[in-house]
């Protein structure tokens, strides 16, 4: 019998983490840009997809793993990049990682992980890539790429998206204080203080380059054999671009709804990326997921995975490690009954019939 207070969803898992943390921390968790706009409509446009299930279908046996890259993946859920595990938890990004392994999931560790490359390399054996933003200091992301290399990970993920940091007013208002971000160390000075505001909106204005380009993705794939997927397209145009310069990966992210308000959902926008690439790379989608039936919604209009950010961090915060692996397996118990109830007995037969958007009803209507 399962304890009464343990959390059974991922919203119970965000009101205990809301408990836990300071507000500071909570909010730089959970906050999105500006009005917030795009961080309601990245959770409120899965809502806005209705399922469109088969019957008497043989469900007897759920098989939800899939590939990627060429590696074999228990299910289509990864662990998402997401910055300071250590305002949640002390053991940070090496209790994300133990418990990410303990379920044989992928996780894409951040570039400004308070853990280590080499911590949490070395706490468990896994499946890992490394998501990494390009500096004005090119070597400073070099060494980070080198070292990622060295202790096994399998994939860059490089984000797109960040020129300038996005406007978050929630940090600002409490003036985010930076904690030490272990892998800039004798790198990149992270001592810096913003009496007016946040100290990480004055780091990356400091650090980030807004000259970033195309060419910079074509400079990253000539140092290093590692697969690059860019993480941050929302359209076709840059869809088509990424492909024809011969990344191996797309994934369909407004950062979290951090960055620029008044984007669409990356749901909303994930079909469209899919056509555009015409199964030439895997589409990868996150923002937004906190049940199992988002993760089958996207699947259903395309994506080979889904990334998954806050709810990871929640139960970071509300259990710890043990808090991790339950998220993870609450979302993979929910995609299990979602296809068997939709008659979907492996990824392979999730299709795009299976769901029903805003635009087919208003198309069914004409």
């Amino acid at each position: 019998m399962e304890d009464q207070d343990e959390p059974v969803n991922i919203h119970e898992f965000q009101e205990l983490a809301k408990k836990a943390l300071p507000k500071m921390f909570y909010d730089y968790y959970n906050g999105g840009a500006d009005d917030e706009y795009t961080l309601k409509e990245n959770i409120q446009a899965f809502q806005r997809i209705l399922l469109r299930p088969r019957v008497l279908v043989d469900v007897s046996k759920i098989d939800m793993s899939t590939k990627l890259l060429g590696y074999d993946l228990s299910s289509p859920i990864i662990v998402a990049p997401t910055g300071m595990h250590q305002f949640a938890h002390p053991d940070g990004e090496v209790a994300t990682a133990r418990a990410a392994a303990a379920c044989n999931t992928l996780m894409v560790l951040s570039f400004s992980s308070n853990r280590k490359i080499e911590d949490v390399a070395s706490s468990c054996n896994a499946l890992r890539f490394y998501q990494l933003y390009v500096y004005k200091r090119r070597d400073v992301s070099e060494t980070l790429v080198r070292r990622a290399e060295k202790y096994g990970f399998k994939a860059i993920v490089l984000t797109v998206d960040t020129p300038k940091l996005g406007r978050r007013e929630k940090d600002i208002k409490n003036k985010l204080i930076i904690p030490n971000l272990s892998n800039l160390e004798g790198l990149l000075s992270v001592d810096i203080d913003s009496p007016g505001g946040s100290d990480l909106e004055k780091f990356a204005y400091e650090t980030l380059d807004p000259s970033l380009s195309w060419k910079d993705v074509e400079w990253l794939k000539s140092i290093t054999s590692l697969p690059i997927l860019l993480k941050g397209i929302v359209t076709v145009e840059d869809a088509l671009k990424a492909v024809q310069i011969g990344v191996s990966g797309i994934v369909v992210s407004n950062h979290g709804a951090r960055q620029l308000d008044y984007t669409p959902a990356t749901i909303s926008a994930l079909q469209e990326v899919v056509h555009a690439v015409s199964g030439s790379v895997p589409v990868l989608l996150d923002g937004g997921i906190r049940r199992g039936t988002d993760v089958f919604k996207a699947l259903a209009l395309g994506a080979t995975a889904v990334l998954v950010g806050r709810p990871i961090l929640y139960g970071l915060a509300a259990k710890g490690e043990k808090g991790v692996k339950r998220v993870i397996e609450i979302l993979k118990n929910e995609l299990e009954l979602t296809m068997a109830l939709s008659g979907t007995p492996s990824i392979k037969d999730v299709m795009r019939s299976h769901v029903q958007t805003e635009g087919d009803r208003l198309r069914s209507l004409l």
